[in-house]
């Protein structure tokens, strides 16, 4: 009905009242009077229909109001970010209970205004139910100071709620309710520890993001009864009487960072007699243990995800599945799913088999060790019986990645920063990630499995959750080729048909260019985000047709979702009609959930991060640093320094003349001499704040008004 009545009213272009929907949806009885007005209440609740003052609906885009997203500033001052990426301005006293990233409906006060000014009538949806703060006593009341300073309310604590509290307590709160304008309550819901202690900081960012550093009481009451340590001769026998083949003869080892203990990958390599290479991708079998709809399986669905933070690992599964049973540790039985690839000299896979497998790794490899092999020629202790497969691999990879850039694969070359802290969980240094030809190997491996396994389903039409890029938007690629331009640089490409190759030809043409990596960066951002989805549109950044993941369900929900496909069909040869249609209805859910936790988690790690680099800027104040202006804004531009720290020189700290921005040529111009600055201007900084609580640091420059030109 609720589509019937959308387009009675868009039939009729006007506003309706319920007797005129009556009458055009020719309805009569009791009973379809209510069905139309649940149907109504319903469509007003999703902001789809605006009902008026004179107990009329109409469209919501005819009305005077907008559905949005607020942010508010530090001031206090709102902004409402429509879904056609226009604002509207919210002033304070407008605000009406709605705190920052509520889901809101305002109304338009003036539309001659830019941005647009308006009030807000409504809530949708609050996502910021649950708020981290700061324990404080004043006047005999219990009060918290959000953490997040967009959050400008104040909020209180029933004062006979005790539990040793302690002004400096960090707690998570939940809203429950408006005291006044701008006064909540709230009720605590845990209490993180003390401001002062160790680890906290980090903690109380994950609870911002909802990620849990504890697992249920029934979790871990499963694992303590189901989940063995070892694997039993009898478990080994019953699977390779079944399905599964014994590898562990074969020479598999692993390769992972120097602290990786949630191993998931394992590799093999032979050279077969017809010249092609045998590539065997080793993945632990987590569907083996973790069943469907078990508190073990519906915890892991609503994490979705591992969190890897500066100092700690926060697991998808608890460490007695995801650093035990499960992980590929060396020299011990382990269950697997293997997919076994015959690779042809120019990349191609012309074979393969997915199964289920015993192995045992030989030998857990790092990255650096085997860079020593790969690109330095020295073999380490203990890596002489392994540096011919070593070799061969290398060879291998080669072979893929050329392959793969000839398909359009882009490569941003992004580099990463990596916060190092200390036994006391303070930052101590930040350095660039390293990535390596061991690196890229495993890369290079891992894509080749996964493309193999996502096109074996995709061709047996059977479910399976999809990891999908789509391509970027004329729109976005026009806003980049602009930057381009007033960056001095003239680039041809053609932005009519964006392929893969239009981005790789891009960046090819501007990468011999001193801010090369910023219009990498700005060209990444110009991509769409890529998501789990149960429908393939292939992955655009990969320049792949099928794609999906497979190599990490220890760490990933999707990959363990992948695994029971596997296992249903392949394994258990579970075909009915009736099996595939519950599986195929239970999917989206997966992949929604997985790509919702999979920014949370992602979101999580760079508040991590940034608040990390303000702590180790926080010893660094008055300290001297030659960086990059990477943003460029009206209230001044930020430098990014080569270890990828990032902080702001305010236009107020730009002595000596008045600064005017340029929006169209991204630059800061000076009213007298017209000297300023752009993107991609190399400059000296001093630090003269950081403060982590802000996740805030803040440069002046050397010498205002200088750029160093390379």
């Amino acid at each position: 009905m609720e589509e019937a009545i959308i387009e009675s009213i868009k039939k009729e272009k006007r506003a309706l009242s319920v007797h005129e929907l009556e009458s055009l949806l020719n309805l009569s009885t009791v009973n379809d009077l209510k069905e139309l007005l649940k149907a109504l209440n319903n469509l007003e609740e999703q902001a789809r229909l605006y009902h008026t003052k004179k107990d009329k609906y109409m469209l919501f885009e005819d009305s005077n109001s907008r559905v949005g997203t607020l942010q508010v500033t530090t001031k206090g001052t709102g902004y409402v970010l429509l879904d056609n990426d226009e604002e509207i301005k919210v002033y304070p006293e407008n605000l009406n209970g709605a705190i920052n990233k509520d889901r809101v409906i305002v109304n338009i006060l003036d539309n001659k205004t830019d941005p647009m000014e308006g009030v807000i009538v409504k809530i949708v949806e609050r996502t910021n139910s649950q708020v981290v703060g700061t324990i404080y006593f004043k006047n005999n009341h219990i009060y918290v100071k959000p953490d997040d300073r967009k959050l400008n309310i104040t909020i209180t604590i029933d004062k006979n709620y005790h539990n040793n509290l302690v002004e400096g307590h960090k707690v998570l709160v939940k809203l429950l309710g408006l005291n006044n304008h701008n006064e909540y309550r709230a009720q605590i819901i845990k209490i993180i520890g003390h401001i002062n202690d160790p680890g906290v900081d980090v903690l109380c960012i994950m609870a911002e993001h909802n990620i849990n550093d504890a697992f249920p009481n029934e979790v871990m009451e499963q694992v303590a009864k189901e989940i063995p340590d070892h694997l039993t001769p009898e478990e080994i026998n019953k699977r390779l009487s079944h399905t599964g083949r014994d590898l562990r003869d074969e020479v598999i080892f692993t390769i992972d960072g120097d602290d990786t203990k949630d191993i998931d990958d394992a590799i093999s390599i032979n050279m077969l007699d017809n010249g092609n290479y045998e590539l065997g991708v080793h993945i632990a079998d987590v569907s083996y243990y973790v069943k469907e709809n078990s508190p073990l399986d519906k915890e892991a669905l609503s994490r979705g995800t591992s969190v890897y933070l500066a100092d700690r690992v926060t697991p998808m599964l608890p460490h007695e599945l995801s650093n035990g049973i499960c992980s590929l540790n060396p020299n011990v039985d382990r269950f697997a799913l293997s997919c076994v690839m015959e690779i042809d000299t120019k990349g191609n896979v012309v074979n393969y088999d997915i199964f289920d497998s015993v192995i045992r790794s030989r030998i857990q490899m790092t990255y650096k060790k085997v860079n020593q092999i790969l690109e330095n020629n020295t073999i380490p202790e203990g890596y002489e019986p392994f540096a011919d497969k070593l070799l061969l691999m290398k060879e291998l990879a080669g072979i893929l990645r050329e392959n793969k850039v000839k398909k359009g694969y882009i490569d941003f070359e992004i580099d990463e920063a990596k916060v190092i802290v200390d036994e006391n969980d303070e930052a101590v240094d930040v350095v660039l990630r390293e990535r390596g030809t061991g690196e890229k190997l495993i890369e290079d491996f891992m894509i080749v499995a996964n493309e193999t396994v996502a096109s074996h389903f995709y061709h047996m039409d059977y479910p399976l959750v999809y990891r999908v890029h789509g391509e970027p938007s004329e729109e976005k690629m026009t806003t980049f080729m602009h930057l381009v331009s007033v960056m001095g640089y003239k680039v041809n490409a053609n932005l009519n048909k964006i392929t893969p190759h239009t981005i790789q030809d891009i960046l090819e043409q501007l990468k011999d260019k001193k801010e090369y990596p910023i219009l990498s960066s700005q060209m990444l951002r110009s991509m769409q985000k890529a998501v789990y989805d149960t429908n393939n549109i292939g992955h655009f950044g990969l320049a792949s047709k099928i794609y999906c993941h497979f190599t990490s369900p220890i760490r990933r929900y999707p990959d363990l979702s992948v695994h029971r496909s596997i296992r249903k069909c392949l394994l258990d040869l579970n075909m009915s009609l009736d099996s595939i249609k519950k599986w195929e209805a239970k999917l989206p859910f997966i992949a929604e959930q997985s790509s919702m936790k999979e920014r949370d988690a992602v979101d999580c790690e760079r508040d991590v991060d940034e608040m990390k680099m303000a702590e180790y800027m926080e010893k660094h104040i008055g300290e001297e640093y030659e960086g990059i202006i990477t943003g460029v804004m009206s209230f001044g531009f930020f430098v990014q320094l080569p270890n990828m720290i990032e902080g702001l020189v305010h236009v107020e700290e730009l002595k000596g003349d008045f600064y005017t921005y340029d929006e169209s040529t991204f630059s800061l111009t000076s009213a007298k001499d017209k000297r300023g600055y752009r993107l991609g201007d190399v400059v000296k900084v001093v630090v003269k704040a950081a403060n982590k609580e802000n996740h805030t640091i803040d440069f002046v420059l050397k010498n205002s008004g200088d750029t160093i030109s390379d």
